[in-house]
C-alpha cells in the first residue's frame, strides 16, 4: 500500500513537471514573408508582421507594400490585370491577412466582439484566439448582409525559426480560399 501511495505521488509530480515544462509559443519579433515559400492562389505582396505578445495577449502591426499602381480613372480601366481597386487597396481579403494595421489577441479563447465598417456599411465581428502549446488558433466570424463568414488561421513556429500562418476563408461561390504564408524572423 505504502509503495503505490509514493508510486501514485511520484507520478503526479512527474506529470505537474510535464505539464509545467510545455512552454506555450512565443511569436514575438519582426517577421518578413517568405513569398517563395508561401502558397496562394494568387500572388502575395511583401509583408511585415511585427508582433510583441505577454502572457495574456498578442499585438500585431501588419504592413503590406502594395504596387504603385494609380487609382483606375474610369470603371472600365479596374478590370486591367493587377490593378487594384478605386484607392489603391488590392482589396477583400483582410481576414486572410492582407489589410494593414494593428491587432490585438486575447490569448484565453474567449470570445471578442467589435465592429468594422465595410462597404455595405457595419459589421459585427466576433474572434477568438487560443494559444495551446506551439500553436495559435484564431477564428474570426463576421457578420455580412450575406449571412455570417467566418475564416481561420493557424499560426505555428517551425524548428527551423519560421512562422507560418494557415488561412482559410469561404468563398462567395461557396468555396474555400487557403492561403499559407511563411515568415523568416528579422535578426
Amino acid at each position: 500500500m505504502k509503495k503505490n501511495l509514493i508510486f501514485a505521488a511520484v507520478a503526479v509530480l512527474a506529470f505537474a513537471f510535464a505539464a509545467s515544462a510545455q512552454k506555450s509559443a512565443d511569436f514575438s519579433g519582426t517577421w518578413t514573408l517568405d513569398v517563395s515559400r508561401s502558397k496562394a492562389s494568387m500572388p502575395l505582396p511583401p509583408q511585415t508582421l511585427t508582433i510583441t505578445q505577454d502572457a495574456a495577449s498578442i499585438t500585431v502591426v501588419q504592413t503590406t507594400k502594395r504596387p504603385d499602381v494609380p487609382p483606375p480613372t474610369s470603371p472600365a480601366d479596374s478590370s486591367a490585370a493587377g490593378a487594384p481597386p478605386a484607392g489603391g487597396r488590392m482589396g477583400g481579403r483582410g481576414g486572410m491577412g492582407f489589410g494593414d494595421g494593428t491587432t490585438t489577441y486575447t490569448l484565453d479563447g474567449k470570445e471578442a466582439k467589435s465592429e468594422i465598417q465595410g462597404r455595405m456599411g457595419a459589421m459585427q465581428v466576433s474572434t477568438k484566439a487560443l494559444l495551446s502549446g506551439s500553436t495559435l488558433d484564431i477564428t474570426r466570424t463576421m457578420s455580412t448582409p450575406m449571412g455570417d463568414r467566418t475564416s481561420t488561421e493557424k499560426w505555428t513556429l517551425g524548428s527551423d525559426g519560421t512562422l507560418t500562418i494557415e488561412s482559410s476563408r469561404p468563398t462567395r461561390g461557396g468555396g474555400t480560399d487557403s492561403v499559407t504564408r511563411v515568415f523568416n524572423k528579422g535578426k
